[in-house]
């Protein structure tokens, strides 16, 4: 081997050896709590907010959510007050990823009906790594916010 295969071989082999040590082997373990979906004014748009734990060693990321409620639902985070759409949301090892007002969030477009109070929306939660989960949404009021 030439002294320019050798380093790139051994450059490779610590880098390998780098990221296992991150990962404990533990693969992700999502579990979701205090979804809800405020009463959407017009029959346009809404938003929904939960919080996805993660108390596995490994991250993951929410990639995508479906449901038969809304024609089209993409993921938002807010940085400096401005709203961005995104292709996925993380969720980092043995932490959690909080979607909030005016913070990270869901987007549904395309509203196939107008919730009210009290209705349930079900949404199936695709992540990159995880088995995808399948979430009950209670509608609450316009103004609702959750207990701190």
């Amino acid at each position: 081997m030439n002294r320019r295969t050798t380093l790139a071989a051994a450059l490779a082999l610590t880098a390998g050896l780098a990221l296992s040590a991150c990962d404990d082997g533990s693969a992700p373990k999502l579990s979701v709590s205090g979804a809800y979906l405020p009463q959407p004014v017009t029959q346009d748009m809404a938003g929904a907010f939960f919080t996805v734990k993660n108390t596995g060693g490994t991250a993951d990321k929410l990639t995508s959510v479906t449901s038969n409620f809304a024609k089209d639902i993409t993921l938002h985070k807010t940085s400096g007050g401005k709203m961005e759409q995104v292709d996925s949301l993380p969720i980092p090892a043995n932490g959690e990823l909080k979607l909030s007002r005016g913070g990270n969030h869901l987007m549904f477009m395309g509203l196939k009906y107008k919730p009210t109070k009290g209705d349930v929306i079900t949404l199936q939660l695709q992540f990159a790594h995880a088995e995808p989960v399948r979430v009950s949404v209670p509608v609450k009021a316009v103004n609702y916010q959750p207990k701190k």
